[in-house]
């Protein structure tokens, strides 16, 4: 089944490279942006049926390697 794993910034924590995009947006004549966070997307094939399985282990992995939980959140979306 597959899977989207959506990373972001938790609310407070600096974001340098947000701040860059925007500046850089500004750059090419976008002036309409008021603010940009970035952040990762992970699109993951798990092999198996059971849902609660395959969340529980995309939720392993991004506790131990793709999300720092002390400064991000992440969501996990099962197709």
């Amino acid at each position: 089944m597959k899977a989207r794993i959506i990373v972001t910034l938790k609310t407070g924590v600096l974001d340098p490279q947000g701040k860059a995009i925007e500046s850089a947006l500004k750059s090419f004549g976008i002036q309409d942006v008021g603010g940009v966070r970035q952040g990762k997307v992970f699109d993951i094939e798990v092999e198996g049926t059971d849902r609660a399985a395959a969340e529980a282990t995309l939720k392993t992995a991004c506790e131990k390697l793709l999300a720092n939980t002390v400064v991000e959140n992440y969501a996990i979306e099962i197709a």
